[in-house]
């Protein structure tokens, strides 16, 4: 194996390995516009449907750590005039989502003695299928709650394509709409064996994390980590190496993970977004992990992969920090 060929092989697992990512499912997006395959589809007795209230939250089974998914005939009888998004195929099922009222979620719970778990949750104790399911499902359902109305002309609009278009009902206008993602970089930022990260006011005290920030209209992604670093931390950024990336509908955001080089070392805290910011050593962060001085974000996040990997290459284990650390607030 060449070392171009090993590099792409360890960016693609380290891909599949953040929260919410590399899920298997083949998303069929040629056949959304089928009705007759699509009802056809959510009659099918194997198929299975992922139930979501209006907040977003997911019912889980209240014993077990995983979904509480609803099969058809449930479906049919209960639920049957909601229409359901199609999210795709795997291991030849059809999985979909429903967003239920409350009134309705009250019933599921009651019926299947459900309890509601939000992504965050999820992402910790799901499997890794089912927690990017969910990902994916609250994802596309609040895009659809929040295109309810054209913005090209104000008319109400239709969900369409099995929940992944939406049409304007304008004749004289007609209008598509299809998802969005907002892109956002997540950066650890090194300066030989010192790494930089930043806190936020109001976090649990002692947490640092990578910097991060939303991509700009005319920006690479590469300059959004440059602007970024310099407007929250004033280090000037040499170059950006991608690392991985990972959905993050909370509500609609695609985080891109870098590594990136400083140029200058001098921190001047210029936009007023963090509390705080300053160099680790590797030292640093061992003896503030194995006193409690110092917290990292959990495992949900790219950010703590970003950390993780950046020790990695320097020999240390943050998944053994964490283990050996003592319990923090």
């Amino acid at each position: 194996m060449t070392i171009e060929q090993e590099r792409d092989r360890a960016v693609a697992v380290r891909a599949r390995e953040n929260v919410f990512a590399g899920i298997d499912i083949d998303r069929m997006a040629e056949r959304r516009d089928d009705r007759l395959w699509v009802e056809e589809l959510e009659r099918n007795a194997s198929s299975r449907f992922l139930v979501l209230d209006s907040d977003g939250q997911a019912f889980a089974c209240r014993d077990d750590d995983a979904p509480r998914w609803m099969a058809p005939a449930v479906r049919s009888e209960r639920f049957g005039d909601i229409p359901a998004t199609f999210l795709g195929l795997s291991a030849d099922i059809a999985w979909f989502a429903l967003v239920v009222d409350e009134a309705q979620a009250e019933i599921f719970t009651t019926l299947t003695g459900s309890r509601r778990v939000s992504l965050r949750e999820a992402g910790l104790v799901f499997s890794a299928f089912d927690a990017g399911l969910f990902a994916f499902a609250k994802g596309i359902t609040h895009w659809q709650r929040q295109t309810r109305f054209c913005s090209q002309c104000g008319a109400p609009t239709l969900v369409v394509a099995a929940g992944h278009r939406v049409q304007c009902t304008n004749p004289d206008g007609a209008h598509m709409h299809f998802p969005r993602t907002d892109a956002a970089i997540i950066v650890i930022v090194e300066d030989g064996d010192r790494c930089l990260l930043g806190r936020q006011r109001g976090w649990p005290a002692g947490r640092y994390s990578t910097l991060a920030g939303f991509i700009e209209p005319g920006e690479s992604l590469e300059d959004a980590v440059r602007r970024e670093v310099r407007e929250e931390s004033g280090i000037e950024v040499l170059h950006a190496t991608y690392h991985s990336s990972q959905p993050w509908p909370l509500p609609a955001s695609l985080m891109v993970g870098f590594t990136a080089t400083a140029k200058t070392r001098e921190i001047h805290l210029r936009d007023d977004e963090l509390e705080d910011a300053r160099w680790f050593s590797v030292d640093d962060i061992v003896t503030g992990m194995a006193t409690g001085a110092l917290g990292v974000p959990p495992p949900l996040s790219v950010s703590y992969r970003l950390i993780e990997h950046w020790l990695g290459l320097r020999g240390i284990s943050l998944d053994e920090l964490i283990a050996s650390a003592p319990p923090r607030g």
